[in-house]
């Protein structure tokens, strides 16, 4: 499912590009592991911002950064940990904190593990195609940021009605952006622009997250090991991980607790989506305001067979939830409500798609009817970094965020959060879930119906995917090597 067949000519001129452009490419057991990285390197980064479009930053796609934005090393996986003042459940709900990527975001992760192994085999040729990245916002801007350092033509495929700051920061690094019809929901209308685009007979590679196994395998490697690294170090004895929540997004997340699994095989896995957009847990359709999770399909690389809940959320709770922790207000009504003031000075942490991840973790804390010693994990994939410009919108359309609308969020979205909307999957329910893929990729997008009875009744077909890792580590080594810029460090 990844092709690692080596194409020497197209090789030698990405080796050849990267050498004139300072490029070092890290391994992925570098982004597991930054002790791995050579100490040259770290000395480096001490002089370089966190989202400086310099070629040393790509060892900076890990889970590891110290959280600073100019010229930080690395150290524990950054994590927040929200209390029962704010959730309202006893459970332990941690995420893993994003913003600490170059982009502001971890989705340049999967954007890397999209391009490189066609980078280090040749079959992407920075001297000549032209990368193209389809996404839902943050997924092209890691892609917009990889294809600047090679010095490479990029197109940055978004929905119209994404973000103003998206927008602002692609038109600075993106080669060409396309606004396709429609908001996070109308991922189709990015999938028809890709068709256009792949006919019009240009030379271009099209990195599409939503089906390339580099997304998967990056988040089950690197994603994967940050989370496992997060509940050695806040497990006590007593405790135990009951599971991943986290937006179905391009299935690439989920991945990681593909991986959890193997490492605890009761845990579980829930996808969350929005309730406007009920494509899971009702093959529904509609528009929502989750920014960043992408609708009405089911991603090829969504191993829906691992998967144990779908929970829908109304997508006017993180909309609430945002204003809430970045409102005066808001944060004013969370500190007389018992929440330290370190944890509400760090809710700006959280992007809308955290905010949705948040209060999915709480209901599946509440259906599961866990307690203080159970551990739910989740993810901010961004911060508000990306959305200030919702909370102008939102005081404009709706007043002036005060403390009685704190009260009414807090009470509603937070503590008055039920169990609605959700299912607990059986078998049939997972191949419900999984049939779906046939209208989008085997009628669409030309996957075959061999492919896809192979995901759901080849068990070796997702136990496959993680043993590339290695390969792809070598070959990674090789072309380092033949660049020989480490030698020169």
């Amino acid at each position: 499912m990844i092709d690692l067949s080596v194409q020497p000519a197209a090789l030698a001129r990405a080796v050849q590009r990267a050498r004139e452009r300072n490029i070092i490419i890290p391994t992925f057991r570098q982004q597991r592991d930054p002790r791995l990285i050579p100490a040259a390197v770290v000395s480096k980064l001490r002089n370089i911002g966190l989202w400086e479009i310099d070629p040393l930053n790509l060892f900076r796609i890990t889970w590891h950064n110290e959280p600073v934005p100019q010229g930080g090393g690395f150290g524990g996986v950054n994590l927040m940990e929200f209390p029962p003042a704010l959730t309202g459940v006893e459970a332990r709900i941690v995420a893993l904190i994003g913003q600490w990527f170059p982009t502001g975001a971890h989705k340049v992760g999967a954007a890397f593990g999209c391009l490189v192994p066609r980078l280090v085999t040749g079959q992407f040729d920075p001297t000549t195609q032209k990368a193209v990245w389809p996404s839902t916002g943050n997924y092209c801007r890691g892609g917009a940021y990889d294809s600047a350092l090679l010095g490479c033509p990029s197109v940055a495929i978004l929905p119209e009605k994404m973000s103003r700051e998206r927008f602002e920061w692609l038109a600075a690094v993106a080669g060409e952006i396309i606004k396709t019809p429609g908001s996070e929901s109308n991922v189709k209308e990015i999938f028809d622009k890709c068709c256009e685009l792949r006919a019009s007979g240009e030379d271009l590679v099209i990195f599409n997250q939503f089906d390339e196994f580099g997304n998967y395998l990056w988040h089950y490697e690197v994603t994967g090991a940050a989370m496992m690294a997060v509940l050695e170090r806040i497990l006590g004895p007593r405790d135990k991980f009951r599971g991943l929540v986290a937006a179905t997004g391009s299935g690439g997340t989920l991945a990681c607790g593909d991986y959890l699994k193997r490492q605890f095989p009761h845990s579980k896995i829930a996808a969350a989506e929005a309730l406007q957009c009920p494509t899971l847990l009702q093959n529904g359709f509609g528009a929502h305001r989750i920014e960043g999770i992408g609708d009405k399909h089911v991603p090829w690389i969504h191993n829906t067979k691992n998967t144990d809940m779908i929970i829908a959320l109304d997508d006017e709770t993180p909309v609430s939830l945002i204003r809430l922790f970045n409102e005066p207000a808001g944060r004013k009504y969370l500190v007389s409500r018992g929440v330290s003031e370190a944890v509400v000075n760090g809710l700006h942490q959280l992007g809308i798609s955290g905010a949705g991840n948040l209060a999915g973790a709480i209901k599946f804390a509440k259906y599961y009817e866990l307690g203080a010693n159970d551990i739910v994990l989740t993810v901010l994939t961004d911060s508000m970094e990306m959305y200030a410009s919702r909370l102008g919108e939102l005081t404009e359309e709706r007043g002036e965020f005060t403390a009685a609308d704190a009260a009414a969020v807090y009470a509603q979205h937070l503590q008055g959060l039920t169990t609605d909307n959700l299912e607990e999957l059986t078998y049939y329910g997972r191949k419900r879930i999984h049939n779906l893929k046939y209208f989008t990729w085997v009628e669409q997008q030309g996957k075959t119906y061999a492919e896809i009875q192979a995901q759901w009744y080849n068990d070796d077909y997702w136990e496959s995917i993680p043993p590339c890792v290695a390969e792809i580590d070598a070959l990674i080594d090789a072309f380092n090597d033949r660049t020989g810029l480490l030698r020169g460090l």
